[in-house]
């Protein structure tokens, strides 16, 4: 039997959680790593404090959420699979459970388009989206005015957080790790890991000058993936100085929890009970704002695991080495990012929350 709901628009369960990620207030933090594959997610929390105990959720969507602090700081690590549909997911429901700023850091692998040795690390300042055009023929080849693919406008990352990123990862690299960290390229986030990118499989893709036609519109693209331009554009086009529409209809609910599976720290009898903020930013009668305006900031951090000029790919034994100290970078980057706390998730009933 299907949840039965209220309204479509916004679907929450009773307690509260959201559809897909189906974390409530109080399990999120502001500061956020973001990953596509489980195992990098739980390699992540390894260096997560022990005490409080980290909160571990996961869903039959395939997201898992894993919140505590590191170094005394609250942060989350969420997997989201891949491609930007899931970004979406992510982004979105994570905002409407979540007071106060957002601030995501991406760490993902990646393909090179550049000379660089596998193992490289990359900070892009920017990123572009290749998406396959719909429209355009492609068992014939050719239709007027049509292109196989279609090239976005740049969106940036925001500097200040690309800036933490790159120091932490300067400070923390290890002396057996001779690897470069290259700053200030273009990434490009492409719907495809096959025809978008430029991989040649049995369907006509029409896609063999797909990598050279980049190159030469965007002169500082280096690499390609498939989250981080989603993840860029919503941070950009998250209003900080405008009214959101608020849904007119009754908070949508189900009258079932999502499949859930959590592995839940000791809490205070008071604790995990943080309603869904009804409003991200509050406003008194008078029109003046009560809690700051939330802003998002988003940035990235790819390893190379595949060279596509020279076709070599990343061994495990250097993915291991290269995540552990990636892991600690991002960690170590966001929790050193400042945000004040009254743009903070208020931690008494929340996960994270320390006994006294």
């Amino acid at each position: 039997m299907k949840d039965l709901f209220v309204d479509a628009n916004f679907p929450r369960t009773l307690d509260e959680r959201v559809y897909h990620l189906g974390v409530k207030a109080g399990e999120v933090a502001n500061r956020i790593v973001t990953v596509g594959a489980v195992s990098r997610a739980q390699h992540i929390a390894k260096f997560l404090d022990e005490k409080p105990k980290p909160f571990v959720l996961s869903t039959e969507r395939g997201f898992l959420t894993i919140t505590g602090r590191y170094n005394g700081i609250p942060v989350s690590i969420v997997s989201i699979g891949m491609g930007s549909p899931n970004v979406d997911f992510f982004v979105r429901e994570v905002r409407e459970c979540l007071s106060g700023d957002l601030v995501v850091v991406r760490l993902g692998s990646c393909g090179a388009l550049i000379n660089v040795k596998v193992g490289t690390v990359v900070v892009p300042s920017g990123s572009i989206a290749v998406n396959r055009n719909y429209d355009y023929d492609f068992v014939n080849g050719s239709l007027p005015n049509e292109q196989p693919y279609r090239f976005s406008r740049r969106v940036n990352v925001d500097a200040e957080l690309q800036s933490a990123v790159r120091s932490a990862l300067e400070k923390t690299q290890p002396p057996t790790i001779q690897t470069d960290i290259l700053a200030n390229t273009l990434n490009a986030s492409t719907d495809s890991f096959y025809s978008s990118q430029g991989r040649i499989t049995s369907f006509p893709d029409r896609n063999e000058n797909i990598i050279e036609e980049l190159k030469t519109s965007y002169p500082d693209l280096a690499t390609f993936e498939m989250e981080t331009y989603h993840l860029l554009h919503l941070a950009v086009s998250w209003p900080t100085h405008m009214a959101r529409p608020i849904s007119k209809s009754p908070p949508p609910i189900s009258s079932r929890p999502a499949s859930l599976s959590i592995s839940e720290p000791e809490l205070p009898s008071h604790q995990a009970h943080q309603h869904a903020p009804s409003d991200v930013a509050q406003t008194a009668t008078d029109g003046h704002v009560l809690v700051p305006q939330p802003v998002m900031r988003a940035a990235a951090a790819q390893m190379v695991f595949a060279a596509r000029g020279s076709r070599d790919f990343i061994t495990p034994e250097h993915v291991e080495a290269l995540e552990d100290w990636c892991a600690r970078a991002m960690l170590e980057a966001l929790t050193s990012f400042k945000i004040d706390l009254e743009r903070l998730q208020p931690e008494i009933g929340s996960v994270w929350e320390l006994k006294v």
